[in-house]
């Protein structure tokens, strides 16, 4: 049975004072067969109504076929044929865009849809984590854009031709000059760039080259010991402080995940800690990255539990400008920043 869009009109008729607050997610999955969730049986457009989020981006692996866990985390198992992984992300997003449609929920292409998620629309942003489809074609970029394709995850678990990723030794420096050319091309034709997973070299290179804002859309930020590869996986897999002043000062945004070894196991522990990356960076600077199903037994299992992280932000008196900016304007602000930079 398909999913109405009714939903967004509910919200509106509780005669409340205010405009609802409304949720963005940088960063979830649904895998075909569901991934170890068991909230990713529930209709995606249900999910999103429950906790009021118009603006999520699903997040196709693009290199998961090739990785497996392992005691020290996830680590590539085997390398890809020729072509193998564009016919996967060719195939698998296929499967998500006619889930999509059968959800009765629209994908975002232009800024002018961002502007609808942030008036209770809801939405969908094409993401894919790590863009190992690529290959060593540059043309492949565009050819994702038009496929609807609007926020790109540079990075992931296996080696690449891009560049460098937190949980191996570096192979590229950081990015390579194939990788460099995937940032301009991204800028160009209007697509996001998530430096999530990449090397400290990586996001130096790529805040140099890009001429639009960059997210990092989720792990967490550490004032701790600098992170490399070496460390356990989820250690590695932080961004340093200074990592994350450079993203922001470039006006780009930083997504906290809701892994429990790094956030704690409360609701409220993801809130606090949320609450100070936002102190540490500045409140236009975070937002909320959950990594929803790619993770086990998380502090965030859905929608509801993020509805849950604003009501607590407002009981404890977090001002309301500052709860609708890491609730859904800056994911919103910086989405919209890239797909306007577009060039004819």
């Amino acid at each position: 049975m398909k999913a109405g869009l009714a939903w967004p009109l509910a919200f509106a008729s509780g005669a409340q004072a205010k405009e609802p607050i409304y949720i963005a997610d940088m960063h979830f999955h649904i895998f075909f067969p569901p991934g170890p969730n068991s909230d990713s049986l529930k209709p995606l457009a249900r999910r999103m109504a429950d906790g009021k989020a118009t603006l999520v981006a699903w997040s196709l692996v693009g290199d998961l076929l090739w990785m497996q866990p392992t005691p020290r985390g996830l680590k590539q198992k085997s390398v890809p044929k020729a072509g193998e992984t564009l016919a996967w992300f060719q195939r698998d997003l296929a499967r998500i865009k006619a889930y999509l449609a059968e959800q009765n929920l629209k994908i975002v292409r232009t800024p002018a849809d961002v502007e609808l998620a942030l008036k209770g629309e809801p939405h969908v942003v094409l993401s894919v984590e790590g863009a190992s489809f690529l290959d060593d074609d540059l043309s492949q970029v565009a050819a994702a854009y038009d496929a609807g394709i609007r926020h790109i995850q540079l990075v992931h678990y296996i080696n690449n031709a891009i560049g460098d990723f937190q949980t191996e030794a570096p192979r590229h420096n950081g990015l390579s000059d194939f990788g460099k050319k995937v940032v301009e091309e991204c800028n160009r034709l209007g697509i996001l760039i998530d430096l999530a997973h990449c090397s400290d070299a990586a996001v130096s290179q790529a805040l140099a080259i890009s001429k639009a804002p960059v997210v990092w859309s989720h792990s967490s930020v550490t004032r701790d010991a600098k992170p490399n590869w070496s460390m356990p996986a989820w250690r590695a897999r932080q961004l340093s402080l200074d990592g994350a002043k450079a993203i922001a000062a470039k006006g780009g945004v930083v997504g906290l995940w809701a892994l429990r070894t790094d956030v704690g196991s409360s609701l409220e522990g993801y809130a606090n800690r949320l609450a100070e990356m936002a102190d540490w960076l500045g409140e236009d600077h975070v937002a909320f990255g959950t990594d929803m199903n790619g993770l086990v037994g998380p502090a965030i299992g859905n929608y509801t539990d993020l509805r849950r992280v604003v009501d607590y932000w407002e009981r404890r008196g977090m001002s309301e400008s500052r709860v609708r900016k890491l609730a859904m304007e800056n994911y919103a602000r910086v989405l919209r920043q890239a797909l306007a930079a577009r060039q004819a």
